[in-house]
């Protein structure tokens, strides 16, 4: 399958699990309250929107660590001349792992979305909890953390000078995903997070 036709499908449901976790979705809930009546609810919507963040942060970790594996038999994935070439960047073996226990970055990538995706099914399941806060300030830690291992990662492509299309779809998703661990607190503080469909505040901040 083409590499470019993939992307765009690890991008649809990112920026729609972003589009859900923003005051705009409220109208998107309303029209598909027929389907799922929680919808219109903010707080459901929020938690569905960083479910499927965390989910292709996991699944595009995923891919990348196919893709080393591949590259490491001999294969050929995404090879280019031009400056992006995941091949080029997931095949060097100088800055494919991390560089205190070789551990694979693509498989680093799932331990830690998959530890996002607990979180995220935890508290969708039971967002009342004494413990839900907790859970989400864990991931706005984690995430928050992830910044300094994207920066690390980043630097590693401009030493290459060469981009990995999939690394940079999972950089993205942690960014989401820490916008949405973050707002998902702002929704605790403006008392958004009960189940209600009107919005009290309305806005990002």
């Amino acid at each position: 399958m083409n590499q470019n036709l993939i992307l765009i499908l690890y991008a649809v449901p990112l920026l729609l699990g972003l589009l859900l976790m923003t005051p705009q979705s409220a109208g998107l809930g309303r029209s598909l309250a027929s389907r799922s009546p929680k919808l219109v609810y903010a707080r459901h919507r929020h938690m569905l929107g960083l479910n499927m963040v965390a989910l292709v942060g996991f699944v595009v970790s995923v891919h990348t660590l196919w893709i080393t594996n591949k590259i490491s038999e001999g294969g050929n994935v995404c090879s280019s001349a031009t400056v992006f070439s995941c091949d080029d960047v997931l095949g060097n073996t100088a800055y494919n792992a991390d560089p205190l226990f070789g551990i694979s970055w693509g498989l680093i990538g799932m331990l830690a979305f998959g530890s996002l995706l607990f979180i995220t099914n935890s508290v969708s399941k039971e967002p009342d909890a004494i413990w839900a806060e907790s859970y989400l300030k864990y991931g706005m830690f984690m995430t928050g953390g992830g910044l300094l291992v994207i920066a690390l990662l980043v630097s590693y492509e401009v030493q290459m000078g060469k981009i990995c299309q999939f690394c940079t779809m999972a950089h993205i998703s942690n960014i989401v995903a820490l916008f949405g661990f973050w707002r998902a607190g702002k929704m605790h503080d403006l008392g958004d997070w009960t189940d209600k469909e009107s919005e009290s505040s309305g806005a990002f901040w």
